[in-house]
């Protein structure tokens, strides 16, 4: 276990409070005073980052894929657009009308980083875009840069697809987050003028208002948690539930899931970042006002999604054609869409599902989520974006610096800075830990009792995780530490005595007076397995995907015996037996390697249909197989890859 030392060299900020300055004692989300809120997330900023698996990629995307990515909305005329607006240049509007939003993403993920660290060079940056969006907002309020001019006169007149309200959401989320980076309101002020825009227009007896792409709702809320002013928070509900007045298509929830009232739905359908960033908004709008119908609906859409349509990445939406959920069970695997946006949905609508219950199975998707699709998203170099994130590939280009639409790269930027927020939780009854990685939590329990926690492991590399929870003076609270449900053992052990048993899929609760030396040991299952998926999803049927401790793997074509096509292997039936081995390669990782089958020659050379005994006959050699972590595919240039792979018989 770490030393005393080690924590105090670690622990570079003191506990805070939120007296005079509340924003410091603000998380992700700021769920404190939610009445239906079982959690309560801890600051960003109370969270000090060790070694190990993010490190990294938190250090690359700080340093480099927020800094370049500046530089790329400034060459392709983003931030322009704002400075036409002001009079500062004289240029014409470049990019699709949701650009702003992508400024907005990056300023939120600068904030971010800035909660977590000291960076003067990347805050004189925020600070100077901050300048450029405010001098473009209108004295009544508004502000979009593409609804201005010849465009003015269709402001609001194309609400399902203008994008005027995306926008704004996602202008109030980096202005709450800057504010909580370091107490600046500039923004967050702007963004609530455009608000009062709106409530002095829209809403009940006014003007219809539709946001027609998610995320103002969510935004909204979270405004609310802020101001506590009951407009915010009814201006999200009426987005979310519409008004009796309006076509059944205005509402928003009955927009975005076919034209039906959403306290009526069952069944995930339709654009997936839609629906989830719609969910998000509803979930966050449970947390502060309840009701039984809205989170029933929400458990009944997480129970849709988890057991039919969700993919073993934690990636969303199967098809290209409307970006969208498939029918159940439809999950293909080169044709999927995947998004990369969407699984950040998803990882926002399970953390505040998880915030509402304290249920590990929902940070179970989080994190599956978090280590696969949303990983895979950028490459490890910070350079690089995944729009789609495919589970079979053939040699295409998966990754681009650049896309017109450029909604995923600062949305991965702004989950990787934002991520030591997801780690602790706080409740009542004592202290949650959701995700595993080298940190120091300096905080508080709910009783005021000032907290250091620290946490050791190599996680997901290794299954070990230790942990200290060193409160002030001794009391008596719970630890819950998260089991996740891939571990088919797991043991928790305290001051090196065993505790009670723990269940896979629960969090461990560890009810107990703790003191300064206390140390908790939490050993869980990393042996490789294969993993089916349910017979009904016809693409997969008689395959496997190989999995460790949280990581979905797959077959990269040059890590194969030489003339070994990905497309032309199988895996033997029966137990797995897996050989591990730690590479540098990747930032280190751990890859692993099977026996399996080639077909001599390639399954190319084959008629594209015969008798079917002849199968049987095929030729074969027996090859090493190496699988290497899912997200690190593709960092060697175009190539073939694959996830789910066919299992066949010595005799077949």
């Amino acid at each position: 276990m770490q030393t005393r030392a080690w924590i105090l060299a670690l622990a570079t900020a003191a506990v805070v409070t939120a007296a005079g300055e509340e924003w410091r004692g603000q998380g992700v989300l700021h769920l404190d005073r939610s009445p239906y809120a079982k959690l309560h997330p801890v600051p960003v900023g109370a969270v000090r980052w060790g070694e190990g698996f993010w490190s990294e990629r938190r250090a690359v995307n700080a340093g480099k894929s927020i800094p370049v990515l500046l530089e790329l909305l400034e060459e392709h005329g983003v931030v322009d657009n704002f400075r036409r607006l002001s009079g500062r240049k004289q240029v014409a509007r470049r990019g699709p009308l949701y650009t702003d939003s992508d400024l907005y993403k990056w300023m939120e993920a600068a904030a971010f980083v800035l909660q977590s660290e000291e960076r003067p060079e990347l805050l004189a940056r925020l600070n100077a875009m901050v300048d450029e969006v405010l001098a473009a907002q209108e004295p009544e309020g508004y502000l979009n840069t593409y609804y201005t001019g010849e465009r003015r006169k269709l402001r609001f007149q194309e609400m399902q697809r203008g994008h005027e309200l995306y926008c704004l959401g996602h202008l109030l989320q980096a202005g709450i987050a800057l504010y909580r980076a370091n107490g600046d309101r500039r923004l967050l002020e702007g963004g609530i003028r455009f608000v009062e825009y709106l409530l002095a227009g829209f809403g009940p007896g006014k003007r219809p208002l539709l946001t027609g792409h998610p995320e103002l709702e969510l935004a909204l809320v979270e405004l609310y948690r802020i101001t506590r002013r009951p407009e915010h928070l009814n201006l999200a509900r009426y987005l979310l539930e519409g008004d009796e007045r309006l076509k059944l298509q205005e509402s928003e929830m009955r927009y975005m899931f076919s034209g039906k009232p959403f306290l009526s739905r069952t069944r995930m359908e339709g654009h997936a970042v839609r629906a989830l960033y719609a969910l998000s908004g509803a979930a966050d709008y449970y947390l502060e006002s309840g009701g039984a119908a809205y989170r029933k609906t929400l458990l009944a859409l997480w129970d849709d999604m988890a057991q039919r349509k969700l993919y073993i990445t934690g990636g969303a939406g199967a098809r290209a054609q409307g970006e969208a959920f498939g029918e159940a069970y439809e999950l293909p695997n080169a044709q999927a869409y995947t998004e990369s946006c969407a699984a950040i949905a998803n990882l926002m609508w399970n953390w505040r599902l998880l915030a509402a219950t304290g249920e590990a199975r929902f940070a179970d998707v989080m994190e599956r989520a978090l280590y696969n699709g949303i990983n895979s998203g950028m490459s490890l170099d910070g350079t690089l974006y995944c729009y789609r994130n495919p589970l079979e590939s053939d040699r295409e280009r998966i990754r681009n610096p650049w896309y017109n639409t450029t909604c995923c790269p600062p949305n991965l930027q702004r989950t990787l800075a934002s991520l030591p927020g997801y780690l602790y939780s706080t409740s009542r009854e004592g202290v949650w830990v959701h995700l595993y990685h080298d940190s120091l939590l300096r905080w508080r329990l709910e009783d005021g009792t000032p907290l250091e926690l620290a946490q050791r492991t190599r996680y997901p590399w290794s299954g070990r995780v230790e942990i200290e929870p060193a409160p002030e003076r001794p009391r008596r609270f719970t630890l819950f530490l998260r089991v996740p449900g891939w571990s088919r053992k797991a043991t928790v052990a305290v001051n090196g005595e065993a505790a009670q048993a723990v269940r896979p899929g629960e969090y461990a609760a560890l009810r107990r007076e703790w003191k300064r030396g206390d140390r908790v040991r939490l050993e869980l299952d990393l042996a490789p397995r294969f993993t089916a998926a349910n017979p009904r999803v016809a693409e997969n049927y008689g395959k496997v995907a190989v999995e460790r401790g949280p990581l979905v793997y797959c077959l990269e074509e040059q890590d194969q015996p030489a003339g070994v096509s990905v497309f032309d292997v199988a895996l033997p039936g029966g137990a797995p037996r897996f050989r591990a081995e730690e590479r540098r390669e990747f930032h280190g990782i751990t890859v692993l390697k099977h026996d399996g089958f080639a077909w001599t020659p390639g399954l190319e050379s084959e008629p594209l249909y015969g008798p079917a005994g002849e199968a049987a006959a095929r030729g074969r050699r027996t090859v090493e197989l190496t699988f290497i972590p899912y997200y690190a595919w593709a960092n060697r240039g175009p190539s073939r890859m694959r996830v789910w792979i066919p299992v066949v018989s010595a005799r077949q």
